[in-house]
C-alpha cells in the first residue's frame, strides 16, 4: 500500500499528535471508518499509542477508493446492521480486492461476515458492557493473548456459525459457540466481535498491535508492551479530531 502523496486529496485528514514512538514519515497510516460510534476515539487513542497515524471519516463521507492510500482500514463499531453501515461493506470488498489489511470491530466484524456470505442475526442474548471469556488458538490478531482471555461485548447481533462459508475462518469463540473473532481464509481481512479498546478487555493493545504488524509495522507488538487502557485520553482525541 502506498502512503498518500502530496498531490492526493485529503479524505477527512486530521492532525494527530506524535507520541514519540516512531518518526512521523515511518508511521503506519490507518483509515478509520466511523459508523457513528461513541467508542471510535478510544480505538484511535490505542492506535496512536502504538505509533499509528489515524484519519477518521464517517461512513457516509468516504468512498471505497479512498482507502487505497492507507496502510490499513479499520471499520468501527456502531448501531444497526452491516447493511445500514454506509460504505462499510463496500470498503471491505475493496480492501479484499486490493489485498489490503482490514480490521472490523463489532459492527465491522459483522460486516466482514456478510461480505463473505454469512448471515448476521440476533445474538442469543443482548450484551451491553458484559464480559465473556474468548477461547482461541492464538492465530491472527489473537496471537499472544491469554487463552482464554476476557473480552467486553456490546452487541445484539452476531454472525450465525451455521452460515459461515469457506472464505471466513472463525478463530475465537465463547464457551457457548458465539463467534468472537474471524479472518478471511486468504486475504488480510480480520474481525473481532468484542471491543479491544474496553478497559475490561484483556490484551486490547496487543490485539491492535498484531493487526498493525499485518499493516507493515513490525515494531508495533514490541511497542504494545506495558501499555494499559487510558480512557481519559479519548475525550482529548474527540475534541481534537473533527469528524466531517
Amino acid at each position: 500500500m502506498r502512503p498518500p502523496s502530496a498531490d492526493t486529496p485529503a479524505v477527512g485528514t486530521h492532525p494527530v499528535r506524535d507520541n514519540g514512538a516512531v518518526s512521523s514519515p515511518d508511521r503506519t497510516r490507518i483509515l478509520v471508518v466511523d459508523n457513528y460510534d461513541s467508542f471510535v476515539f478510544t480505538i484511535v487513542v490505542y492506535l496512536e499509542q502504538l505509533g499509528a497515524v489515524c484519519t477518521v471519516v464517517r461512513n457516509d463521507a468516504v468512498s471505497p477508493a479512498d482507502g487505497a492510500d492507507f496502510d490499513g482500514v479499520l471499520i468501527s463499531p456502531g448501531p444497526g446492521t452491516p447493511e445500514e453501515a454506509g460504505v462499510s461493506m463496500a470498503m471491505i470488498e475493496a480492501c479484499g480486492e486490493r489485498s489490503q489489511p482490514m480490521l472490523g470491530v463489532c459492527l465491522g466484524h459483522q460486516a466482514l461476515g456478510v461480505v463473505t456470505g454469512a448471515v448476521v442475526g440476533r445474538a442469543p442474548e443482548l450484551l451491553h458492557g458484559k464480559t465473556s471469556l474468548v477461547h482461541h488458538q492464538g492465530t491472527g490478531v489473537l496471537d499472544g493473548l491469554p487463552v482464554p482471555f476476557t473480552a467486553t461485548r456490546y452487541h445484539s447481533l452476531t454472525i450465525d456459525p451455521a452460515t459461515v462459508g469457506p472464505e471466513l475462518v472463525p478463530n475465537g469463540h465463547t464457551a457457548s459457540g458465539v463467534i468472537m473473532a474471524a479472518h478471511h481464509r486468504d486475504l488480510p481481512l480480520h474481525g473481532v466481535q468484542f471491543h479491544p479498546e474496553s478497559v475490561l478487555t484483556e490484551g486490547g493493545h496487543l490485539l491492535l498491535a498484531n493487526w498493525l504488524r499485518v499493516c507493515g509495522d513490525e515494531q508495533a507488538v514490541e511497542r504494545s508492551a506495558g501499555l494499559s487502557p487510558l480512557v481519559r485520553d479519548a475525550s482529548a482525541v474527540a475534541a481534537r479530531v473533527a469528524v466531517p
